[in-house]
């Protein structure tokens, strides 16, 4: 192990362009076994803007769109210099010894990784946030963490409402591709211009919030010591979430492992959709659940954006498949009949809609409404169910029971972990 440890460190030292500075080195350092990282502590809402004076920054370079595969691509334009701290070593050390650890990250970013760079680049941000979904979630999509951070870029409820993210009983942006690139960049980027230009700083307030961050910079300041980001003292969380991003750049970097390639060319695209959609069950069209995680109750696309996202050469063909798609396919979804004194607005209430999405989906053109008239519900018909935890449930043997996947179920409970509790009722679409 120290032998390991020391070739790793003799090879940074070559190959580092620049020398880091780096405050006190801990001795404390965690075990880090896990294939699926611990996620992030509450994200603050960005405070007032002040204005700041960026320190001058190396132009990064044109992007290499003509790499082999996107790995490639990543590796020719990493900026961020080497470091041999123990806590980077460590981590670097550990992707050394869980070799297969890389083909379940490209098997899961191979439809992602393509967006991801690109968004990266026309914003002139270092490439390297393009492995923070890695270090996040393991470019898990549908990951969930018990501080209620969702989605690949572990985004809150509250940064994700503050930069526009739609989150209702229907549609989570959180975990859409499109939405929540868009808003971790966005957070990413004001972040880089309130910590004046310091990229460690910046993303180590992303994982447990700008304030931690700031009150530590300014107790190293008043007693005199290092403002670097190794001599902070922050929760100790975060004093591995950076070095977890410097190791996995030295790993790409300099090639100390194989990641697997991942084609660099688009893999994806979006289409366009009504106000709200039902998908039939014709299985060509399963994959799609895996792209739109953002919706909870897939097949009913509702609550959110007006787009689908799907492989690039599926566009095609599902363009002749929209022509036919059924409108309401309501032998297949739950109908109500309006009773006396009902309105769209208590009907919508019961069933945790919106009164414009209820009537996007009956097609209504005004509010009124007739006794015995029957509206469909984007509710599976006989599927809405509540379920009680029994004695020897585990979240794999109910999914399995109703035929869905332990990560809706986790969804649509909002479980962060596997642990169930006997008698805790699960609500299963």
């Amino acid at each position: 192990m120290l032998k390991r440890a020391f070739l790793i460190a003799c090879m940074l030292s070559l190959t580092a362009c620049q020398s880091t500075k780096e405050g006190s080195q801990e001795g404390e350092l965690t075990q880090e076994g896990e294939l699926t990282s611990q996620v992030t502590e509450l994200h603050t809402v960005p405070s007032q803007m002040q204005p700041h004076h960026d320190i001058e920054q190396q132009p990064f370079p044109t992007a290499p769109i003509h790499a082999e595969d996107v790995w490639q691509r990543i590796r020719q334009q990493i900026s961020f210099a080497p470091s041999s701290h123990p806590r980077v070593l460590k981590r670097v050390n550990w992707y050394l010894q869980h070799p297969n650890y890389m083909d379940t990250i490209s098997q899961r970013a191979q439809p992602l990784l393509y967006y991801i760079v690109t968004e990266i680049e026309k914003r002139g941000l270092p490439i390297e946030l393009a492995l923070m979904p890695l270090i996040e979630t393991d470019f898990d999509m549908q990951a969930y963490s018990h501080k209620h951070a969702s989605g690949l870029w572990q985004l809150t409820p509250l940064i994700a409402k503050h930069y526009g993210i739609e989150i209702n009983p229907w549609y989570d942006g959180r975990q859409d591709l499109i939405d929540s690139t868009r808003v971790a960049l966005d957070f990413l980027t004001y972040l880089h211009k309130r910590f004046d230009g310091n990229w460690y700083h910046a993303v180590a307030a992303y994982n447990t919030g700008e304030g931690r961050v700031l009150r530590a910079i300014a107790n190293n300041r008043k007693a005199g010591k290092s403002t670097d980001f190794f001599a902070l003292q922050l929760p100790r969380q975060t004093r591995h979430y950076v070095p977890k991003l410097i190791a996995a750049t030295q790993l790409l970097k300099q090639q100390l492992m194989p990641f697997p390639a991942i084609a660099n060319t688009q893999a994806i695209t979006t289409v366009s959709l009504p106000a709200a959609t039902i998908l039939d069950r014709d299985p060509n069209w399963s994959m799609l659940a895996e792209l739109n995680t953002g919706y909870a109750r897939f097949p009913a696309l509702l609550g959110g954006p007006n787009r689908l996202i799907m492989p690039l050469d599926k566009a095609q063909q599902w363009q002749s498949y929209a022509k036919n798609l059924p409108t309401m396919p309501s032998n297949q979804w739950q109908t109500y009949t309006v009773r006396r004194g009902d309105s769209l607005s208590v009907i919508a209430a019961n069933y945790e809609l919106s009164v414009s999405q209820l009537k996007s989906f009956n097609q209504l053109r005004s509010d009124t409404i007739r006794i015995g008239q029957h509206l469909v519900l984007p509710v599976l018909a006989d599927q809405h169910y509540t379920y009680t935890v029994k004695s020897g449930d585990s979240l794999w043997r109910i999914a399995k029971q109703f035929n869905v996947s332990v990560n809706k179920l986790k969804q649509w409970n909002e479980l962060s972990g596997s642990t169930l509790q006997i008698g805790k009722q699960l609500t299963i679409f």
